[in-house]
């Protein structure tokens, strides 16, 4: 699957966002070793600390489903720069995908696409608890 069809499904996925407090509707879709597709979006609570960020919510998705490694992951912001996950979806991402590929993109033509490791360099993962 091309980078532009999976940042495509994820910000369809983005349409979902339960956002009524930030306005920040994120999408996020997930390729997975099978090329199965998972997407999710952000889902906010009043009680801020609770809600979940699209890229987690894919990632969940896939585990409750698949239980898969994630080949890449394209996050879609309705920004005009493009935006990198945060610091919690990237140690998710890298339990089941530490080589995924992480491509954001948003309103404008502006791409970030880098792999997990140059945005989590040393990251800990399940190597890490043996």
């Amino acid at each position: 699957m091309t980078p532009t069809k999976l940042l495509l499904l994820a910000k369809r996925a983005s349409r979902y966002s339960y956002s009524p407090y930030s306005k920040f509707r994120v999408g996020a879709a997930i390729l997975t070793e099978s090329d199965k597709v998972y997407t999710g979006c952000n889902v906010e609570n009043a009680s801020y600390g609770l809600t979940i960020c699209a890229e987690r919510n894919a990632v969940f998705q896939m585990v409750a489903k698949a239980k898969e490694r994630i080949v890449a992951v394209a996050i879609y912001t309705p920004t005009d720069a493009a935006t990198a996950p945060c610091g919690a979806c990237r140690q998710v991402i890298n339990e089941f995908g530490p080589a995924a590929r992480i491509i954001s993109g948003c309103e404008s033509n502006h791409r970030l696409d880098s792999p997990l490791d140059e945005l989590l360099p040393h990251a800990f993962g399940p190597g890490n608890l043996l």
